[in-house]
Parts: structure tokens; sequence; C-alpha cells
């Protein structure tokens, strides 16, 4: 059996398997630009407010939120549009050149931290909100996600939660990743309160209709079946 994974050996393993992605295509596959990841995008919108809104939350004003492995800051610059105040706002990445991305395009407000989130320094029940989109599935290790759940679990306020966005069934063509289906996220927060919501037609069948005709995304995503991503809201009581 294979020891489990240093937290520092897993951080430089996602680091790598970060390095390996080219990343002028993911700029163009997830710019929004493309229909397809502008469709996914919107819904994903739609639904986050919809389960805070469900939460008992008319905006974002006057709360702590922070996105664990926040990328160059697009789903941060989300929030402020949603109305989260820049001072109230933070987020964490492991790769330096996309913390840097994220300063050039966030306000210098907003706190950026480069790291390993598993050792970052944010204080005990401090957040509102923890986010992390398509982080576990890049966390191959299952001790390397069980400690980054306990990290992120240890920031929420009782009244918050973690709002995690992922796929949950494998990519064949992709052994860097792997899914994190609904049972694996209880398993890492066994002490949440779940709410989940099915979102995002499958990104392969999303990009090749989308070719055809822009607006079938949209059209194809109301068949719950062919939407392979879960949008989870993980809630502190």
């Amino acid at each position: 059996m294979s020891r489990p994974a240093a937290p520092d050996d897993e951080a430089r393993a996602v680091a790598e398997r970060y390095a390996r992605r080219d990343a002028q295509a993911d700029a163009r596959r997830y710019g929004l630009f493309d229909a397809a990841a502008l469709q996914a995008q919107q819904e994903r919108l739609r639904v986050m407010v919809a389960l805070w809104r469900a939460h008992g939350w008319d905006d974002l004003a006057g709360r702590d939120l922070i996105e664990v492995g926040c990328g160059a800051g697009g789903n941060l610059l989300d929030l402020l549009r949603l109305g989260a105040e820049p001072d109230r706002l933070a987020g964490i990445e492991l790769q330096a050149e996309r913390a840097a991305a994220a300063r050039r395009l966030l306000p210098p407000a907003v706190k950026l931290i480069e790291g390993d989130a598993t050792v970052a320094d944010v204080a005990p029940a401090s957040q509102d909100a923890v986010l992390a989109f398509t982080v576990f599935s890049s966390v191959l290790d299952d001790a390397a996600q069980i400690r980054l759940a306990h990290a992120m679990w240890h920031w929420v306020r009782p009244g918050g939660g973690v709002l995690c966005y992922d796929f949950a069934v494998d990519n064949p063509y992709n052994p860097d990743v792997r899914g994190v289906p609904v049972a694996r996220l209880r398993a890492l927060f066994p002490r949440a309160r779940a709410e989940v919501r099915r979102v995002t037609l499958a990104p392969p069948v999303a990009r090749a209709v989308a070719r055809l005709n822009p607006r079938l995304p949209a059209w194809l995503n109301a068949l719950a079946p062919l939407r392979t991503h879960r949008l989870c809201w993980l809630e502190k009581l």
C-alpha cells in the first residue's frame, strides 16, 4: 500500500499537473467568448444565487468570503459583481503566475494569498463562505483531500458554509483529475448540511454543439442526465 502524500508533496504534485496544461488553450476554452463556457458560467451564477437565497442571504454585503484555488481571479470578480465587498474578499492560489494574474485583475483591497491552502494563515471561524471550484478534482491523494477539507471547514463560522463546484465523473482523457461525486463531498464534510444542485452540460458536448449553434448548450442543459457537475452548499450549523 502506498503511503499518503505529505502536504508539501501533494502541493508540488498539483502544481506540476497544472504546469502541464496549455495555458493558452485553457484561456480560449474557458474564456467567456466561448459559447459553452459562457453558458456554464451564467448557469453557475444563477444556481449560486439561488442556493444563497434559500439559505436566507439577500446579498453578499458584510460577508467574509474566501476562494481556495482562485486562479486568475475570475470567480472573485463574479463575487464582486454579486455585491461582495473587496476588503472582505480573499483568494488563495498555489501557482505564482496565476496569483499574479489575479492581482492585476482585482481591486487592491482584495487579499490574495499565494501558497498551499492547508497551511494558509486564515483565522478559525472567520468566513461566511469558503469556495472551492474544480479544486478537489485536482487533488488526487485522499489524505490530502481530507486535510484541505478540514482546513476549509475550520475557517467557516457557524451559519456559513463551503461552496463546492466540481465534476462528479472521471475524465478518461485526463489522468491529472478525478471525479468528485456527492458521496465524496459528504464524506469530506461529514458535519455539514448539504444542498446539491446538478449543473453544467458535459463540456465536450457543450463545446461540440456550440460550434453548430451558440444557443444549443443552453437548450441541451435542460436535460439533467447531460449535466456532469455538482454545485454543493455545505452549511455549518
